[in-house]
């Protein structure tokens, strides 16, 4: 009687076996055979650009590893800025002055049109000291650079001149903010002009901005007062609070000062090269 239960007990134990290893060698089987979904397609070709890029898996019911549905990327659409990085007021020894510093593009990713307008309007003499436009070019030609060309136009001050203007303005190492562009007047006249700003951030909303412009001159152009060589330095130190990314007020000091040759005919006709100025402003953009 024992000896009937131990052969059935085996023989039950070895059907079972059997059909386990069965199994799972037909699931190997299936595992290693098995083809890529019907469904499945590679991702699109490029599209033309202005287009947005359309990265997808087909979504139909039962192919849920693929059901991703339609995300569209809004690559290389047509954007617009307009921006003031200084529009403030300023206090000096010799008077008190309104500063404009704008600019506006309009573009895609790699292509835009870039309009910019710097200037100062004198409140005791009731008169424009200097007035300059510039209608440029820009191509990116990295992730933080843009390659720009094109002219510039000085209304004031007089006698009015154009340049053609070929630059480059982006993002340095260290967050440094660039503009650099070579200016050639209608009268062959060569020159070099840079900004560089930078960003302390204090707080998440209130920052300090250190900022630098230089110029210089290949030739002297005693008309306007310039001659070959370093001609003009401005340091300033601002320090704005961002109401929000969009608006921001600001105060801060300027000083601007004239170099080489330049400084020295000025203190040669009883003039001062140097200039200490305290400003507040805003700084704003939409």
């Amino acid at each position: 009687m024992n000896l009937r239960k131990y052969i059935t007990t085996v023989g039950v134990f070895t059907v079972i076996s059997s059909g386990m290893a069965v199994s799972q060698h037909e699931g190997h089987n299936m595992s290693e055979s098995m083809a890529m979904p019907e469904d499945y397609r590679s991702p699109p070709a490029q599209v033309p650009e202005g287009q947005p890029i359309r990265k997808y898996a087909i979504d139909d019911e039962g192919t849920g590893a693929t059901n991703f549905g339609v995300a569209p990327v809004h690559d290389n659409m047509l954007f617009y800025m307009f921006r003031a990085d200084r529009f403030e007021y300023r206090s000096f020894d010799e008077g008190e002055a309104l500063l404009w510093d704008v600019q506006a593009w309009v573009g895609r990713d790699y292509n835009k049109l870039f309009f910019e307008s710097e200037g100062e309007y004198s409140l005791d003499e009731d008169s424009f000291e200097s007035v300059q436009t510039e209608l440029l070019y820009g191509r990116a030609i990295s992730s933080f650079w843009d390659f720009r060309a094109g002219l510039r136009y000085d209304f004031e001050p007089s006698p009015e001149r154009a340049f053609a203007v070929v630059g480059v303005q982006g993002l340095a190492p260290q967050w440094f903010e660039v503009d650099a562009n070579f200016y050639l007047s209608e009268d062959g006249d060569l020159s070099f002009g840079m900004e560089a700003e930078y960003d302390i951030l204090l707080t998440q909303r209130l920052i300090l901005q250190p900022r630098m412009e230089i110029e210089i001159a290949a030739q002297d152009v005693k008309e306007y007062g310039t001659y070959a060589g370093f001609t003009d330095v401005e340091l300033g130190l601002r320090l704005r609070y961002e109401i929000s990314r969009k608006f921001a007020p600001y105060i801060g000091v300027s000083w601007e000062s004239a170099l080489g040759e330049t400084a020295n005919r000025i203190e040669s006709s009883g003039g001062d090269p140097d200039t200490t100025a305290f400003v507040t402003g805003i700084k704003f953009w939409f």
